[in-house]
């Protein structure tokens, strides 16, 4: 590790065979807690190359639990977390939202690292039960229309880092990596990611891949379409710059998306949206981010027929009955 580190320190880069070695190595406890944090440390204080993206992503998903489901064209909905904004977890119920649509969803989540609560602190809180048993994910999904997938239980070198990341409490690289590996390899995605320049390397990584994929990023710092300002997409078609006005929207405040303090602040939020109970800005922005993933799967479609179909499906309650099948039957 110590080469490694003068190697950073020297602002020199590394293959995408060199990336793959270190994270295997690092999977495999060859080195020590603070020889990790520096090299995530050093890590966040350089722009990372997109073959260094690449060799991490293909170590984490060569190393974890893969599952396939030949019967469903799944989707995930997730961000990288990372844009320091505490809101309420909105791609988490977006993702209920696009299940009780109608479309099958593989959701990708982890404990809040950087962020107060993330995906899998509010559904803990919420009662769902972690698994990893593909029998037990397959009724999820024939049940549901949704299954949760907690990430630590699918990726091992999850296992060594995460005490890390907690202490540290800033976005790492790992941040990066997360929705690019989801263990089902889902045909589509809808990805958030905290900066202009993520987004265009993950472009160049899904080019390479044969989905379909929405990545979006709000031009004020947002992971996700935020309605407090203009956000760009890269997707199959190329990038394009989205104003709110064009969306049938007026600008909302941060404060309207806030996430609270506490995950019990988060799950009541998510409880209250879940229910048909949000506020108007809270629904809009779910509904906003539900709309860019079903478009994602039906680019044909415009943005307001995805719209109305997420709207009748969160004010329906099907959003509702997939998050109660969901918890209930896991």
């Amino acid at each position: 590790m110590k080469q490694i580190l003068a190697h950073l320190f020297e602002f020199k880069t590394f293959t995408k065979r060199e990336a793959y070695e270190i994270l295997i190595h690092i999977a495999s406890g060859k080195y020590n807690n603070s020889q990790i944090a520096a090299f995530m440390t050093a890590y966040g204080m350089r722009s990372i190359r997109v073959e260094e993206l690449e060799g991490f992503r293909d170590a984490m998903y060569d190393l974890c639990l893969q599952l396939d489901f030949p019967g469903y064209q799944l989707i995930d909905l997730c961000g990288t977390g990372g844009d320091g904004k505490n809101t309420f977890n909105i791609s988490t119920l977006a993702s209920f939202v696009v299940a009780g649509a109608g479309y099958p969803v593989a959701k990708h989540g982890n404990y809040g690292v950087s962020s107060g609560c993330g995906s899998s602190n509010v559904m803990e809180y919420l009662g769902y039960r972690f698994t990893n048993d593909r029998d037990d994910i397959n009724r999820q999904l024939d049940e549901a229309n949704i299954c949760f997938l907690h990430a630590p239980l699918f990726h091992p070198a999850m296992k060594t880092v995460a005490p890390i990341r907690r202490e540290l409490g800033v976005k790492t690289f790992f941040n990066m990596i997360g929705p690019l590996v989801n263990p089902t390899n889902p045909r589509y995605q809808s990805v958030g990611v905290f900066s202009l320049e993520l987004a265009r390397l993950y472009g160049y990584l899904y080019q390479q891949t044969n989905k379909q994929y929405t990545i979006l990023h709000a031009l004020d710092g947002y992971d996700e379409i935020s309605l407090t300002g203009d956000f760009k997409t890269v997707t199959n078609n190329g990038e394009h710059f989205y104003t709110i006005e064009q969306l049938g929207f007026t600008p909302q405040s941060a404060q309207s998306i806030h996430g609270g303090e506490t995950i019990a602040d988060a799950a009541k939020i998510f409880t209250m949206v879940i229910n048909g109970d949000g506020t108007a800005e809270q629904n809009n922005v779910v509904l906003a981010n539900a709309a860019i993933a079903i478009q994602t799967i039906h680019p044909e479609k415009s943005f307001g027929d995805c719209y109305y179909e997420a709207e009748a499906s969160l004010l329906g309650k099907k959003a509702l009955g997939s998050f109660n099948r969901l918890v209930n039957g896991a």
